[in-house]
């Protein structure tokens, strides 16, 4: 019988934050317990203190109250990783950036929408999210480092109220000290991995460096909150003997490390179930699979919001289904007769392409038209850097994967094409024709230019051609080797000249003999303006591919 039918794609991201959730419970719950025992282990032997002892057997209202207390705290800090992750990486609105939006919708007609771009409203809401996990943090850190470090009975009332203030300022910062770090570095995003395995082995796998970067991390934290106990009042600070002080001062560091661990674990975790793989296809051997085995993807792809998690979800299954030959089957079904399931697919994988070119392009114009009154050659390399420019190179995941699952449907279609659908709908001249447009724009922002020298571009209507395009493609846009978005543009590069050589080499005889028959522009070129450059540009790019010196 076949297996049960999958969840809807809208489901997928729900399940999983649940899943994520309830797992994340198990090695907090374990953490908890031994550090726990072993602090409370700690103070008894430190104040002569025995009773301490009964929580190994006889665990108290209080015991379970702080177990709660921390979970709590924790579930609280792993519903809000879920606030801020995102597969796609989002620039946030800074101070200044935010101050400057709030006076002009206070002062620009109340608040309008046309006072306020769509951008900035992005960017706002993206810097809110990430306050707010900071906070979250800060809170999760005040309960957990309370909940692990104090005990029941550590003496006086007095005394244990003055201890749990100090813990709970003290976690507070370590809090904020994880969340702002956490912030900063962009762990937020979600980075799917090259080779998929399975969950546990994924997780098992990221222990050595979660607990590294824990220890780390707690070695900062505390030496911060230290330095805020030193302003504390003087009734929060810490008081009698040295034995005691450093005793507690051992406890903390040792609890802020349980906390830390516990985040960490909770944030491979959270990758690792985010990030597997997720079959968008209905069972083999069911009437829908039969009959329409791509809907369930298709439907993904064209439907979800972009840059959302399902949509990555969707490509990288469509990655490995058309890469791999696992999936043999759900491959052949995009070659059916009619051509439509093929078209949907390419159009759907050349899209976020096709935007990289159009908005590179113009983040190109834009610095030109800016420096315009400048001569070229007094520009410096930072001078033509526009802020636009930044947007489009962010997503090297999905370029890489759009590249690579068009290059390899095209290569796979000369082999397993019965109907010649891919040639004859002229999805290959699109996907060389985009391709390659994207190529000279991201050649183009890195500096690099490309020189028509070619027989059959010689005399006057050559010589007027050169002096056109390569107006912009002179312009000098270059970039520091050691910039942040040099080694960005140079790996989407790198992705594209090895798709383009994929289909170069999968179709080589019959470009040749395209070439030789002057027919090369028509039969793997768009007949329109291309997204970057002009068709001449593309088709001697085409040609340096083919003769294997385009590098």
């Amino acid at each position: 019988m076949p297996s049960a039918s999958p969840p809807p794609p809208d489901m997928v991201v729900k399940n999983r934050f649940l899943g994520f959730l309830i797992w994340q419970s198990i090695p907090s719950t374990a953490i908890f317990i031994f550090f726990k025992i072993f602090i409370s282990t700690l103070y008894s032997s430190s104040t002569s203190q025995t009773h301490f002892f009964s929580f190994l057997f006889l665990p108290s209202l209080f015991s379970f109250l702080a177990f709660f207390t921390f979970h709590l705290s924790h579930l609280l800090f792993s519903a809000s990783l879920s606030l801020v992750s995102s597969p796609q990486p989002h620039r946030p609105a800074y101070p200044f950036q935010l101050l400057l939006g709030l006076i002009r919708i206070l002062l620009v007609s109340g608040g309008s929408d046309g006072s306020v771009s769509a951008d900035f409203r992005r960017r706002a809401k993206v810097s809110l999210r990430f306050v707010l996990f900071v906070v979250a943090a800060g809170l999760s850190g005040l309960v957990a480092a309370v909940s692990i470090c104090f005990a029941s009975s550590i003496g006086e009332y007095d005394d244990g109220v003055r201890l749990a203030g100090r813990v709970g300022i003290r976690g507070l910062v370590m809090g904020l000290v994880y969340g702002s770090h956490y912030v900063y570095k962009r762990r937020w995003v979600l980075e799917f991995p090259i080779i998929q395995r399975p969950p546990f082995f994924s997780f098992k796998m990221g222990l050595p460096s979660a607990i590294t970067r824990a220890l780390k991390l707690s070695g900062v934290a505390y030496l911060f909150s230290t330095t805020v106990a030193l302003f504390l009042p003087d009734q929060l600070k810490s008081q009698g003997a040295l034995g005691k002080f450093i005793a507690e001062q051992i406890i903390f560091y040792l609890g802020s490390f349980a906390v830390f661990l516990c985040w960490e674990l909770s944030h491979h975790l959270h990758q690792v179930l985010h990030t597997k793989r997720f079959i968008f296809a209905p069972p083999k051997g069911s009437a829908a699979a039969e009959t329409n085995p791509s809907e369930p993807l298709l439907a993904a792809l064209e439907e979800s919001n972009p840059s959302s998690l399902l949509q990555y979800l969707a490509y990288l299954d469509l990655c490995m289904v058309c890469e791999n030959n696992v999936d043999m089957w759900r491959r052949a079904a995009f070659f059916e007769e009619s051509g439509e399931t093929y078209k949907r697919v390419i159009a759907v994988c050349l899209r976020p392409l096709e935007q990289l070119a159009s908005k590179l392009g113009e983040a190109l114009d834009n610095s030109v038209d800016k420096n315009s009154q400048l001569s070229n050659q007094l520009l410096s390399p930072t001078d033509l850097e526009d802020p636009n420019c930044f947007e489009p190179l962010n997503n090297l995941q999905l370029y890489t994967w759009c590249a690579r699952m068009v290059s390899a449907l095209t290569a796979h279609s000369h082999q397993e094409d019965r109907f010649g659908v891919a040639q004859l709908s002229g999805s290959n001249a699109a996907v060389i024709s985009t391709l390659i447009s994207c190529l000279l724009a991201v050649e183009t922002f890195m500096g690099k230019t490309t020189n028509v020298q070619s027989p059959h571009l010689t005399g006057s209507a050559g010589i007027k051609w050169a002096t056109s395009s390569m107006g912009r493609t002179d312009i000098r846009m270059r970039k520091k080797r050691g910039g942040p978005l040099h080694s960005k543009a140079y790996a989407i590069a790198d992705v594209l000249r090895t798709s383009i050589y994929r289909i170069v080499s999968a179709f080589y005889d019959e470009m040749q003999a395209s070439a030789k028959a002057g027919l090369l522009e028509k039969d793997w070129t768009i007949s329109g303006k291309p997204l970057f450059g002009s068709r001449e540009v593309v088709l001697h790019k085409l040609r340096l591919f083919l003769d294997f010196r385009a590098g």
